[in-house]
């Protein structure tokens, strides 16, 4: 029986472990939080991912590895990836991991971005904003995610308070000044790549962010095909062009009917979510199929679907679980401000019928605002 190793221990690892059980997989996580929800499912080695013995008992005992999170140092993966075979590659976590190679290669590959510069000194960064101007956001060029690690200049003031929030990470993780985009709409394509070059990607996504955080993710996204053709296509050169393999997620910016990437997640994305339910095939699935060598599964969507998040706790389930469609995840997380503890899809055969599920249960829950932008799009 194959194993597969998952570096990182959250709920997507805990996700993938629930998904491979039926392909007759067994998993071991590594993480080093001894409580990572995806210990609930699966064996752990708890250790820190730098400590090689910690890294040495995970290898032993796992045929592929793969990660949860992109934050695992690519040393680590490299030091796995001479041992066992590792799924996406070091060099496709690598380049994820900082914003600024991420965004070279977008350029590389002439998929529009924002414009962009890297950030070294306070002398760096009053020259970027003179050339980029404002508003502008600063962020770390690692490490930061779900809105961390960034500071939001809305004007050529705001650069000293940014310099002193950030200015000190210069010198470790990096910095980079991006200019501010007023997109219409937040887009992604969830796609996979095959060990034997084969490409899928699921109907494009749009999805809602409130305070960084992924509030709510509909699909398919009311897009022409056009748009769709142009998503995929960006989608497909980063594969490419990275040797890509497993599930992957491109986040874009509409604007005026433009793509722009924003970032490149190398690894099962919370807005792929919606799949468990409503695809044909759920990304965790194939993230799977994918790094096994196995046959790609069909990414055929099922209606409509949306995905609400909830964060720092979970409200009642029942408000869900009586719409036909409804579906509930619980990641087994103690509540805590800011953190993702599970998520609902609820599932519908038409817009107007997802709509009007997504209005019941809004009621119900008193989470009217976080559906209202979804329904206000599938009635547009």
């Amino acid at each position: 029986m194959t194993t597969v190793g998952i570096l990182g221990g959250g709920q997507l690892a805990r996700m993938l472990a629930l998904s491979g059980a039926p392909l007759g997989l067994r998993f071991l996580v590594m993480d080093s939080a001894a409580d990572a929800c995806a210990g609930q499912f699966a064996p752990m080695v708890v250790g820190d991912y730098r400590d090689t013995a910690a890294l040495a008992e995970f290898a032993s005992r796992i045929d592929v590895a793969t990660f949860d999170f992109e934050n695992v140092p690519s040393e680590s993966a490299q030091w796995l990836s001479e041992r066992v075979p590792v799924f996406p590659s070091p060099r496709a976590l690598a380049t994820a991991q900082d914003r600024l190679a991420e965004k070279t290669l977008f350029v590389e590959l002439g998929i529009p971005v924002p414009p962009f510069a890297a950030i070294a000194s306070r002398e760096d960064l009053d020259a970027a904003l003179a050339r980029i101007g404002t508003p502008a956001i600063l962020k770390t060029r690692r490490l930061g995610y779900d809105g961390k690690g960034q500071f939001r200049i809305r004007s050529s003031e705001d650069a000293g308070a940014a310099w002193t929030a950030l200015g000190a990470q210069a010198t470790t993780v990096g910095l980079i000044l991006e200019g501010f985009v007023a997109f219409q709409r937040e887009l992604s394509v969830v796609a996979m790549r095959g060990r034997d070059g084969e490409f899928r990607a699921w109907p494009l996504t749009e999805n809602w962010h409130v305070d960084g955080v992924l509030s709510a993710s509909l699909a398919p996204a009311m897009a022409d095909a056009a748009l769709v053709e142009t998503a995929h296509g960006h989608a497909r050169k980063l594969a490419d062009a990275l040797d890509y393999v497993g599930v992957f997620a491109l986040e874009l910016f509409c604007r005026d009917g433009v793509l722009l990437a924003n970032e490149l997640a190398p690894r099962v994305h919370n807005s792929g979510h919606w799949t468990i339910e409503g695809a044909e095939t759920s990304q965790f699935e194939n993230h799977l199929r994918a790094v096994l060598g196995l046959p790609l599964g069909a990414t055929r969507v099922l209606g409509h679907a949306c995905m609400l998040n909830w964060i720092g706790s979970m409200p009642d389930a029942n408000a869900v679980l009586r719409e036909a469609g409804g579906h509930w995840h619980d990641y087994g997380k103690d509540p805590r401000k800011g953190r993702k503890v599970g998520h609902a899809t609820l599932r519908a055969d038409s817009p107007d019928q997802l709509a009007e599920a997504l209005r019941r249960v809004g009621e119900a829950l008193g989470r009217g605002e976080q559906v209202a932008p979804v329904i206000e799009r599938l009635r547009g």
